[in-house]
């Protein structure tokens, strides 16, 4: 026996009539419809026709069942004030637009059906066999995937209410959340979903079905009714603009949005006139949301480690570089291959550390190709800016892509050689002096101690001297990572992520990008494409923002 399911046509008589031709087409016997007839599109008049023409067989979701009654909201289970903003202004619009017939037809549904198809117990539900409102994800974990299966006791659970089509198998039972027919699955496809169950001799498969449908008439319809154009938005892109927070993690990542702008702080950037913060987040269509990526909370940029060998032995070395370090380098056509990428990726800018870059022997044709593509900014300790190392620099005066970035951690030799080693700081203002007359744009970073804390306006003075802007120069904490054990501590679930890449894989933060001393930051081995980095972080991003409520703060290795 073949049947055909689907969920939530949500005011979208055209996408209901699609399901019916196509369901019929694939030879399905019977039609079924799991609930939430109204809660998207504008018409929801028009499906009741349908449904009745068509024999399809209904269960009452939250929406239907709060109609019938005559409630205040859907009772969709929000738990956000702004997804709750949106379904009520949805609920409002469909009770007023609902004629009195179809209400009281609806007060009529069961909120369940147990059938026995095909030789097999079906158990057709709304949300969940826990609750009509219950949002049976697919990320949930095994132990409340059995529970659902155990409260129904079917050996095929059919639901929806959340949205997203999957199937699994959980214990030998067959669930299937069969997705909705009122708006896309947040992929970026306009199609909507349903499900084919094939059930015969007590066995059942399921096949989840693409539909596509007139949906260009479906957000006419919803403008001309002059519902927001973030809904219709949706229904044109196939993005959700919507109701982000009710979507756990993992879900959530998947989509193209996942922030509602009245999310974002003001005055996000740990120090007054710092480099390296995020552009102003652009506004898509007047949308009350947007992507994390490219937001404060997850700037565009890319940090590439070229090596992690270095002439130096910084005792606060966050990622324990130093001339015995296992060198890590990165191949050339590999780096080439990552900004390439990262230019596909929507990066802005490019990083480039180490270590120290200038003992990478194919460090010159990296900026060229990196400089030819994006604003690049090279950290460097400067003392290797001299000889033929200068010299294979000297095409990039001016280049107006390029910004030299360099430490200098005291306004006296002794203060900067306490942490970087004896003679270190003549040589660090010999390459400073060499990169400035070479008309090499150039900056200064400090990372405060308590030993150069109140050398920090001389600092400053000195490098006015050498001609540097006051806006060049900026004060960094100390981390407590790699060589140091003391300072400020960060991680994935405090700290804003900034994408690193290194030969060892892909990093929340270039910080915390040595592997061996910060495992704990490490996400995804070498090879692992920026898109997919992109999403590990937007998930793991939520998942310690839900854990416990509160938001990360930046740590910028370039402030």
């Amino acid at each position: 026996m073949r049947v055909a399911v689907c969920g939530g046509p949500y005011a979208n008589p055209y996408a209901l009539r699609a399901f019916v031709a196509d369901a019929r087409a694939r030879g399905c016997e019977r039609l079924f419809c799991l609930g939430d007839l109204g809660g998207f599109g504008a018409e929801m008049d028009a499906l009741w026709p349908v449904i009745v023409e068509a024999g399809i067989e209904c269960v009452a979701g939250n929406y239907d069942v709060a109609l019938a009654r005559g409630d205040p909201d859907c009772g969709c289970g929000y738990r956000d004030a702004r997804d709750n903003a949106y379904a009520q202004l949805i609920y409002d619009h469909t009770r007023s637009h609902t004629g009195a017939a179809f209400t009281a037809w609806m007060r009529r549904l069961p909120t369940e059906r147990r059938l026995t198809l095909g030789g097999a117990r079906v158990h057709l539900v709304h949300g969940s066999p826990l609750a009509i409102n219950d949002f049976w994800w697919e990320s949930l974990p095994d132990a409340e995937h059995r529970a659902r299966v155990r409260a129904s006791g079917a050996e095929v659970i059919c639901c929806t209410h959340s949205g997203l089509p999957w199937q699994r198998r959980v214990d030998g039972r067959l669930v299937v959340n069969v997705g909705v027919l009122g708006k896309p699955a947040n992929d970026g496809c306009r199609n909507v979903w349903y499900a084919v169950l094939d059930l015969e001799h007590g066995q059942a498969r399921a096949d989840l079905v693409p539909l596509e449908y007139d949906w260009p008439a479906q957000a006419a319809s919803m403008r001309a009714a002059g519902l927001p154009e973030a809904f219709t938005e949706t229904i044109e892109t196939g993005w959700w603009t919507t109701c982000l927070e009710v979507l756990p993690p993992r879900e959530r990542a998947r989509g193209r949005y996942h922030l509602y702008r009245s999310t974002l702080p003001t005055g996000f950037t740990p120090a007054a006139g710092g480099w390296g913060q995020a552009p102003a987040a652009g506004d898509e269509s007047g949308l009350p949301v947007m992507p994390l990526f490219g937001s404060d909370y997850f700037p565009p940029r890319l940090w590439i480690y070229t090596n992690f060998h270095c002439n130096l032995a910084c005792d606060y070395c966050a990622v324990a570089s130093s001339p015995r370090a296992d060198p890590r380098s990165l191949p050339l056509p590999r780096f080439r291959d990552l900004v390439d990428e990262a230019v596909g990726e929507g990066f802005t800018e490019l990083y480039l550390t180490g270590g120290e870059p200038l003992l990478h022997p194919d460090l010159p044709a990296m900026l060229d190709h990196a400089l030819a593509r994006l604003p690049t900014v090279l950290l460097t300790n400067a003392m290797l800016l001299r000889g033929g190392r200068l010299d294979r620099l000297r095409h990039l005066a001016g280049h107006s892509n390029l910004v030299i970035q360099t430490s200098l951690d005291g306004a006296h030799p002794d203060t900067h050689d306490r942490h970087r080693g004896s003679g270190s700081w003549q040589r660090t203002i010999a390459g400073l002096r060499a990169a400035i007359a070479l008309d090499l744009p150039v900056r200064v970073a400090l990372t405060q101690t308590p030993q150069n804390t109140a050398e920090i306006p001389e600092v400053a003075a000195l490098l006015a001297d050498l001609g540097l802007p006051e806006q060049a120069f900026a004060v960094r904490p100390m981390l407590r990572r790699g060589f140091s054990g003391d300072g400020m501590s960060i991680g994935q679930d405090s700290t804003v992520p900034e994408l690193t890449i290194t030969a060892d894989g892909l990093h929340w933060h270039p910080a915390g990008a040595d592997r061996a001393t910060s495992p704990d930051m490490h996400l995804a081995p070498s090879g692992t494409p920026l898109s997919a980095g992109k999403r590990m972080i937007t998930e793991r991003f939520f998942a310690a923002r839900l854990a416990d409520g509160t938001l990360p703060a930046p740590y910028r290795c370039a402030i």
